[in-house]
C-alpha cells in the first residue's frame, strides 16, 4: 500500500475544513495516509477546528502568513522518503478513491504530477489545466479571455474521457510521487501566491516527467475570490511577469508586462478595482518584475521579514 502525506495549507480556513476532513477517509481509501496541516497564522479558530476534527493530524504553525508555497514546504519537511505528497487547498472535497486513482497514474514512473478532474460546487468542470505562459499566449488570453482557445493558456476539456497531459495544473489538488518530490525539491516561496504551481510543474516537466489529469479521480473545489480581490488579482498578474522573466528572459518578460498593462487599461471602463490595482502594481514594480523578482502585492509585512526574496535562475532559487 502506497504511503501518502496529505499536505493542507490553511489561512483562516475554519469554515472549509469540516468538508475537507470529512472527505478524506473515502478520498484516501486504499492508501496508507496521514495528514499534515501548515497554518499560516490564522486569526480564526482554524487550528482548534483541525485539532478537534483530526486529532491525529500534525499541525505546523508557521508563525506568519507566508503564502501557499511556504506552507507546502513546511508540510513536506515532515514527509518520509517513501511518501507521496498530496497537496490540497483547504476548500477542496475529495471524491471516493481519488488518491488511489492518482497514484495508479504515477505507477509507471512517467507521471511526475497527477491531478484530479476538478468540479465546482455546482457540478461544472473547473478549468484547471494550462499551457506554459508565453508572450503570445498571454496576449491572446489578455485580449480574448476564455475565447482565446488554442491560442491561449487554457486547455479546454469539459469532461475528458481519458487522461490529459498538460504543462501545468492548478495547485488546489496535486499528487507528487516521492521520487519526484525528492528530486525537484522545494516550492518557490518568494512567489507567495500564484505561479508557484506553474514554476513547480515546469521543473517537473523539464526533468522528464509528465503532468497528467486523471479523469477517474474526482474532487470539488470551492474556489477563491481572485476576480473580486484587488490584492490577489494584482498578485496573479505581476507573478505572470516574474515567471516569464525567470524562464524566458527579460525580453519576453517586457512583452508580457506590456501586454498585461494594456489588458488592465482596456478593462478600466468596467470600473472594477482589480484592474486599477493591477495596473498600479505593474507600473510601480516594472523594473524588478521584468528582472524576475516578485513585488508580492498581496503579501503582508511579515512575509518580507521571514522570506528572503531571490531571483530564480532556470526555475531554481
Amino acid at each position: 500500500m502506497t504511503r501518502v502525506l496529505v499536505a493542507v495549507v490553511t489561512f483562516n480556513s475554519a469554515a472549509d475544513l469540516p468538508r475537507l476532513v470529512a472527505s478524506l477517509p473515502a478520498g484516501m481509501d486504499g492508501t496508507d495516509w496521514r495528514l499534515v496541516v501548515a497554518d499560516n497564522c490564522s486569526s480564526d479558530d482554524t487550528v482548534d477546528v483541525i485539532n478537534r476534527l483530526a486529532p491525529d493530524a500534525k499541525v505546523v504553525q508557521t508563525g506568519a502568513n507566508l503564502g501557499y508555497a511556504a506552507g507546502i514546504n513546511a508540510c513536506a519537511e515532515w514527509a518520509e522518503p517513501d511518501e507521496a505528497l498530496f497537496v490540497l487547498n483547504a476548500d477542496v472535497v475529495l471524491g471516493r478513491g481519488c488518491a488511489l486513482a492518482l497514484l495508479a497514474a504515477c505507477s509507471t514512473g512517467s507521471v511526475g504530477v497527477a491531478v484530479p478532474l476538478v468540479t465546482r460546487t455546482d457540478g461544472t468542470v473547473e478549468p484547471t489545466l494550462r499551457r506554459r505562459p508565453t508572450p503570445t499566449r498571454v496576449l491572446a488570453e489578455a485580449l480574448l479571455g476564455a475565447r482565446a482557445g488554442a491560442f491561449g493558456e487554457r486547455v479546454e476539456a469539459p469532461m475528458p474521457a481519458r487522461p490529459i497531459d498538460v504543462d501545468w495544473a492548478n495547485g488546489a489538488a496535486l499528487l507528487i510521487p516521492a521520487e519526484v518530490r525528492l528530486r525537484i525539491g522545494k516550492w518557490q516561496e518568494d512567489l507567495f501566491l500564484y505561479s508557484e504551481e506553474v514554476d513547480y510543474c515546469r521543473r517537473v516537466v523539464d526533468a522528464g516527467w509528465r503532468v497528467r489529469q486523471v479523469p477517474t479521480a474526482r474532487a470539488t473545489h470551492e474556489g477563491g475570490d481572485v476576480t473580486t480581490s484587488p490584492a490577489l488579482w494584482a498578485q496573479l498578474i505581476t507573478n505572470k511577469v516574474v515567471h516569464v522573466a525567470r524562464w524566458e528572459g527579460r525580453t519576453a518578460a517586457e512583452l508580457v508586462w506590456a501586454t498585461l498593462l494594456i489588458a488592465q487599461l482596456i478593462r478600466l471602463p468596467l470600473r472594477r478595482g482589480i484592474h486599477r490595482r493591477a495596473l498600479r502594481e505593474l507600473l510601480r514594480g516594472r523594473r524588478v518584475l521584468v528582472a524576475g523578482v516578485p513585488t508580492n502585492p498581496a503579501a503582508p509585512p511579515e512575509f518580507r521579514r521571514r522570506i528572503r526574496v531571490t531571483r530564480a535562475i532556470g526555475g531554481r532559487a
